[in-house]
């Protein structure tokens, strides 16, 4: 329940680019934007620019927050097969409290969007 593996994780080039393109829903919650879109699996992918931390340091921090958010929350979309991307958009390091604020909202915010829009594909496994 409480895991991200590597097959969760978004890697495939053909598949970023897919979930890029436009005409993907895109929802922000500062610190995080979420682009997601339908697939067959559920898988993520977090990026922050390095335009926003120039250090590595504090990219990986931002990524490590947002993994460690979305581990403990997934849980929230349920079975809905989705590709999303978390984007970093602050400037500022910010805590790992308000992450897992915004991130649970963002994924309550899907799940809505999915009761609304039938377009998505939800396995029931």
């Amino acid at each position: 329940m409480f895991s991200f593996d590597k097959s969760q994780r978004l890697c495939s080039r053909k598949a970023i680019e897919a979930l890029f393109a436009s005409g993907n829903r895109a929802i922000s919650a500062f610190p995080l934007r979420v682009i997601y879109r339908p697939a067959h699996t559920q898988q993520v992918l977090c990026s922050v620019s390095k335009r926003h931390f120039r250090h590595a340091v504090d990219r990986n921090r931002a990524k490590r927050q947002m993994r460690e958010a979305w581990r403990l929350h997934h849980g929230i979309l349920e079975d809905a097969a989705l590709h999303i991307a978390f984007i970093w958009l602050s400037d500022t390091p910010q805590p790992s409290e308000l992450v897992h604020r915004k991130m649970k909202n963002l994924l309550h915010r899907i799940t809505e969007d999915i009761e609304v829009n039938s377009q998505f594909i939800i396995h029931n496994s």
